[in-house]
């Protein structure tokens, strides 16, 4: 048996709760893991209140959240060639197993080892945070010099997508709440204020003609304020909401994969990207990380420590 944090229902806060499990079990192509940490994303929220059901529609309750780990393989399915007992991974959890508890499994398609030198809760950024961030420029392929709006910049993914933008060589606007200037700043981002309002007017300003390129991380009327600022509707892209179709727009299509997560993971190790995890709440804190996350409020990315980590945090 081990521990985990989930939710009993589709419905809010009031149907979370910590209970006992059995430890699941390596299917074809998963690995066991002991979870070192879990990183908390604002998708966990929604998958609790039921608003994406095509993923979790068809799970037993309770359910347990989340997405994204790193920890230590500590048993293989039939046909794991790759992975080992004892391996320090990190990735996806995809098969509705959750990621906010002791022991989960990971696709080993969609794990990959973690770098000695990089920390577990760093680690436990990638699997969502990073590799939308990749996928999303991967997708535009901006040249360099191209300019490059963010809308939503101050939360995990946007910060990373600002850092891996500046680092092609793009120029980037970024949108955001007020407490997120200081940060996105101090990353290179043009910041444009939600609470200045008239955003598309703040935009023209920096970019009389629009922009080349437009990732959205908002969705809904923050989505559909901006989205006329593309100078090409196909270079329109949101990882927050589906509906960008409707205004020309594609949204944004996921990999997944191991050679994502090692390409972030790399990106790290060398220093050109920090996932900026500004708390790390304890286990038994999950209820807290997820209202921290469900505000949309918060700061670069929150991760869990749901097992002590045998190497200190960089």
């Amino acid at each position: 048996m081990s521990r985990a944090f989930g939710y009993r229902a589709f419905g809010g806060p009031e149907v979370q709760f910590h209970f006992d499990r059995p430890d699941p079990q390596p299917g074809v192509g998963e690995v066991l893991i002991r979870v070192r940490t879990a990183g908390v994303a604002r998708l966990d929220p929604l998958l609790r209140s039921g608003h994406v059901r095509a993923l979790n529609g068809h799970l037993p309750f309770p359910q347990v959240m989340g997405m994204e780990a790193a920890g230590d393989v500590l048993a293989t399915g039939a046909d794991v060639t790759d992975l080992a007992v004892g391996d320090a991974v990190f990735g996806f959890a995809l098969s509705g197993a959750g990621t906010y508890a002791e022991t989960t499994v990971l696709p080993a398609a969609n794990a990959a080892r973690k770098p000695e030198t990089l920390p577990y809760e760093w680690a436990a950024t990638i699997p969502v945070s990073g590799t939308t961030a990749l996928d999303a420029l991967d997708w535009l392929d901006l040249p360099e010099g191209a300019t490059l709006l963010v809308n939503g910049v101050g939360g995990s993914t946007g910060q990373i997508t600002a850092q891996l933008a500046r680092a092609r060589g793009l120029t980037v606007i970024g949108t955001g709440s007020d407490s997120k200037r200081a940060g996105a700043e101090a990353l290179g981002v043009t910041f444009v204020s939600y609470t200045a309002g008239d955003v598309p007017g703040q935009v023209r300003q920096l970019a009389p003609s629009g922009v080349d390129g437009l990732i959205d991380l908002v969705g809904g009327d923050a989505l559909r304020s901006v989205a006329a600022l593309a100078t090409d509707p196909r270079q329109l892209l949101s990882a927050a909401d589906d509906t960008v179709r409707e205004l020309g727009g594609e949204f944004l299509p996921r990999r997944l994969d191991r050679a994502s997560l090692e390409t972030v993971a790399a990106l790290m190790v060398d220093g050109t990207l920090d996932p900026h995890v500004t708390r790390v709440f304890a286990f038994e804190q999950s209820a807290e990380a997820v209202a921290a996350v469900e505000t949309g409020h918060t700061a670069g990315k929150l991760v869990l420590t749901v097992s002590a980590s045998p190497q200190p945090a960089r």
